[in-house]
């Protein structure tokens, strides 16, 4: 599982001996925060062992991007910019093998990936339903077939992935990969999809996705139980997004938008994401219901485009410091990770 070292963040006696740190990162907003730059990053930077995928599945896009290269996944956990680090998907998620199979190849990592065997698998009828009727024309689905799979999920029908032959090599018992790595002192993060308040339980219903995607969640999604969480990083864009139907406080216009810098595109859908600004009582409640011990700002740099490309705390103009400040006052949490570009590097980590 590639070479270890001790977590810039907090370690927790076990047995006498002090381990490594299980981190949750999830989204605090509606997605498309930057969960999978922040979690490529820490692939890197914290030298993780096991990156494990939870959320609902190949409806959440994640892009990466790395020495200049755009990756945008939806299915393999984004922690593949690291190549000692064991990819794993969670029996909790749903998957598309046409996707992932095509993601693996493509990143040429199929001697690292692994796929628990009780993931349920999207069907054509699954993906047929999903973009008619009342989930594509009122609820603006993405139309990959999530929703009509968790449901035959739920009603004891649905395939599992240790019926698909394609996908034979890359099962392996998640749950117990992900706890022994944890117990033998490894550094374990574990990926969220999606976003707070798409949440099938927490979020704006019913404009939400087919299960749950906060911190407790994703552990569920993979089988790690909350005692083995160390951290739960929130990531907040510092202005806020939405694709597809549902309530959005303060929304403004594309246009408002496109002249602030915010006009963004869904990663799956291509559709574009309405537009609002920083939400405090949003991402107090997203505190509250995640659990989370740190914050990471994402997109400061579209904000404050001086900030672009930083790489230190001290380089922010005044005006970014007094938002970062403002942030952390509000929640009540440090932040600890400012992205300042879509690169990997492209991150001020304050941890140190």
């Amino acid at each position: 599982m590639g070479n270890l070292k001790l977590s810039k963040g907090v370690k927790k006696p076990f047995h006498g001996v002090f381990c490594l740190v299980c981190t949750v990162v999830v989204d605090g907003f509606f997605g498309d925060g930057g969960k999978g730059k922040l979690v490529s990053y820490l692939s890197v930077a914290d030298e993780i062992a096991v990156c494990a995928r939870g959320g609902v599945g190949p409806n959440a896009g994640h892009t990466v991007v790395d020495d200049g290269v755009t990756f945008k996944l939806r299915m393999v956990p984004c922690g593949f910019v690291n190549h000692s680090t064991r990819l794993l998907i969670g029996p909790g998620v749903v998957v598309n093998p046409e996707v992932v199979i095509k993601e693996v190849k493509e990143l040429g990592i199929e001697d690292r990936f692994g796929i628990d065997p009780q993931c349920a698998i999207i069907e054509a009828k699954h993906i047929e339903a999903d973009g008619k009727g009342h989930l594509k024309e009122i609820i603006g689905t993405t139309g990959t077939g999530t929703g009509p799979c968790n449901a035959d999920r739920a009603l004891r029908v649905a395939k599992m992935a240790k019926e698909i032959p394609e996908l034979e090599e890359f099962l392996t018992d998640v749950s117990t990969e992900i706890n022994e790595a944890i117990d033998s002192g490894a550094n374990v993060l574990l990926e969220g999809t999606q976003g707070t308040y798409i949440s099938l339980y927490h979020g704006t219903y019913p404009f939400v996705t087919s299960n749950d995607v906060c911190a407790s969640a994703i552990c569920s999604d993979v089988g790690v139980g909350p005692t083995k969480i160390d951290e739960v990083i929130l990531v907040l864009k510092a202005y806020v997004t939405r694709v597809g139907a549902g309530f959005l406080a303060g929304e403004i216009s594309f246009e408002e938008a496109r002249n602030r810098g915010w006009d963004e595109y869904g990663t799956v859908t291509g559709r574009q994401r309405r537009a609002a600004p920083f939400n405090f009582e949003l991402a107090r409640r997203a505190v509250m219901l995640n659990g989370a011990t740190q914050i990471a700002l994402t997109k400061l740099d579209i904000s404050y485009p001086e900030c672009k490309g930083a790489s230190d705390y001290d380089a922010l103009n005044e005006e970014a410091v007094s938002f970062v400040e403002k942030v952390e006052k509000e929640l009540g949490l440090p932040v600890t990770f400012i992205g300042t570009g879509p690169g990997v590097r492209e991150i001020i980590d304050r941890r140190t």
